[in-house]
């Protein structure tokens, strides 16, 4: 299992909606709306570190959607 989060910067008055696609997303545990630096920060799990590359392309092709930054969880083996 492989998890992360992505962090959002989106247009003035988006974050609601980019929380709602987001929640939809079936690689997307959860979604917050955040008040500081970032608008918005998703939860992401997914098998592989591939599928996790390809899930956070979707999302930074969001509507709406300005920047992000995307970290990866490292979990010590």
């Amino acid at each position: 299992m492989h998890k992360g989060f992505i962090l959002l910067n989106c247009d003035l008055g988006a974050e609601e909606y980019i929380v709602d696609e987001l929640k939809q997303m079936q690689k997307v545990s959860n979604a917050y709306l955040t008040f500081g630096a970032y608008d918005v920060i998703a939860d992401i799990e997914t098998e592989n570190q591939e599928e996790f590359e390809k899930a956070i392309a979707v999302i930074r092709k969001l509507t709406r959607v300005v920047s992000t930054m995307t970290l990866n969880v490292i979990t010590p083996e």
